[in-house]
């Protein structure tokens, strides 16, 4: 590992992220590259997706974690190791001391998805259950490496973990030669950093793009401040982005090399796992959709080829649900409506005879009697439906109207 001679902070280099493939070989996979004929035509030139969901762990963190603890010197993996992660890094960091028998110490946020809290133990891992966010889980983690002396195994604040990360770049450029945009998810930016190391060293005309969501977005007011700034109570589905602060290794790097930084909001985000899994039939977790909620935000502002990194595919099966309804109701194909009818025998019936001829899917009807906003003889029917889309909720709206039904909303 190179070492500036301006600072203390240890500086990536492409011989790093290689000598960090090397390493990798026979650990991690090269995940498969997938041409999206739908984003294609959307950005008006050919996209990839670098599928870091089908890695094993089914993310891209084991690169990173295998790194990092291949390195440490045998006092050091006696000691064991700790991390904190909300997942993804836990599960790296799990399997990659499986493979290298050093024995694991994992810290996870209390409202972890309990699929990755079990394919963390199942990997190895003790789990500790500490904090909301990552930040309170990371203070923890630390404090348990000083009171035990276990090596602390940071999820992207480290130039080894970053060399491993980075190796994803090193596969973009081989199977897509021709790439001119990357774009990648960024959370501490660990992920992001190793990637422009490999890429930008390589091939310097091609832009990275870090994509962050809207309500964990620290990079921006970090890169207008110049150093890390802390943002407050970060807030997204995305949990394996919603880092509070930069790193402080990956924001210079990031800061150097990274082109741009661009947010997207749940809506985007929603969307985009949605179309990952209806058109690409990938299952991607909303941190891993990320680049392709920023295609779909901004279509026209990538330069093509261009290849978005789906960094991870763990998503709670819960919050799949609530996302995919979600998503559903972004693109106009979930309606929900509340109106009013007359409390008589075959009402329903025939409201429901309205729905079906305009092949309207009902999955859910709920009723209220006795609102006293409400008629002696009415009766208020929420109704949730499954549309076609945009037009197709404007017809179902029209289609009750005309027969004459009160729709309030």
């Amino acid at each position: 590992m190179s070492y500036s001679t301006a600072d203390s902070f240890p500086v990536v280099t492409l011989d790093d992220v290689r000598g960090a493939q090397k390493m990798l070989t026979g650990v991690s996979r090269v995940t498969a590259m997938e041409g999206s004929r739908h984003l294609s035509q959307l950005v008006g030139a050919p996209v990839h997706l670098k599928c870091e969901n089908l890695q094993r762990t089914g993310s891209f963190k084991l690169r990173g974690a295998y790194v990092r603890i291949a390195g440490l010197l045998p006092e050091e993996r006696a000691a064991g190791v700790v991390a904190a992660s909300a997942g993804n890094h836990a599960q790296g960091v799990a399997l990659a001391s499986s493979l290298l028998g050093v024995r694991s110490t994992v810290f996870m946020p209390k409202g972890a998805p309990l699929p990755k809290i079990s394919a963390t133990e199942e990997y190895g891992a003790e789990v500790r259950l500490h904090g909301t966010v990552v930040d309170e889980t990371l203070a923890a983690a630390q404090e348990y490496a000083a009171g035990t002396g276990a090596v602390f195994i940071h999820p992207f604040d480290h130039h080894d973990v970053i060399a491993g990360q980075g190796t994803v770049g090193l596969e973009i450029l081989e199977q897509c030669p021709e790439v001119r945009t990357i774009v990648v998810g960024v959370g501490g930016g660990g992920l992001a950093a190793g990637i422009a190391v490999a890429v930008k060293a390589l091939r310097p005309d091609v832009r990275v793009i870090g994509v962050q969501a809207e309500g964990a977005a620290a990079y921006p007011p970090s890169l207008a401040a110049g150093l890390p700034v802390a943002v407050e109570n970060p807030a997204t589905m995305a949990d394996g982005i919603k880092v509070g602060r930069p790193g402080d290794v990956p924001f210079r790097i990031v800061a150097e090399l990274v082109d741009e930084i661009r947010t997207v909001s749940e809506y985007d985000l929603s969307s985009a796992l949605l179309l990952c899994l209806e058109r690409a039939k990938l299952v991607v977790e909303p941190a891993g959709a990320s680049p392709v909620a920023a295609l779909l935000r901004d279509p026209k502002a990538f330069e093509g080829p261009v290849v978005a990194v789906l960094s991870g595919g763990n998503v709670d099966p819960l919050l799949m649900q609530r996302i995919l309804r979600h998503g559903m109701a972004a693109g106009g194909r979930y309606l929900q409506v509340r109106l009013r009818l007359t409390d008589r025998p075959g009402a329903l019936a025939t409201l429901l005879g309205v729905l079906s001829a305009v092949d309207a899917n009902v999955l859910d009807v709920s009723h209220v009697r006795t609102d006293p906003r409400l008629g002696l003889t009415e009766v208020e029917v929420e109704l949730h439906l499954e549309t076609r889309g945009p037009k197709h909720c404007a017809e179902v709206n029209s289609a009750l109207r005309e027969a004459g039904y009160i729709v309030i909303d």
